[in-house]
């Protein structure tokens, strides 16, 4: 899936991406690790992978979308 970073904390390694119907999901510190980022700046297109649905949605992974 694909969304755009709209927020990032470097301290805390954690923040939102707005998915493409603007619906803010927030992301931790370990899936900003498992995709190997350095830095994410808001704007960025990014691919996340998630599980579950609904309210119970939750962020596994961030990292960069590439062509």
């Amino acid at each position: 899936m694909q969304a755009t970073a709209y927020t990032y904390d470097p301290e805390t390694r954690s923040g939102q991406v707005l998915l493409d119907d603007g619906t803010p999901v927030p992301f931790d510190a370990d899936a900003f690790t498992a995709g190997g980022l350095l830095l994410l700046r808001p704007g960025q297109r990014v691919r996340i992978e998630t599980e579950g649905q609904g309210e119970a949605l939750r962020i596994t992974l961030v990292t960069l979308q590439t062509l």
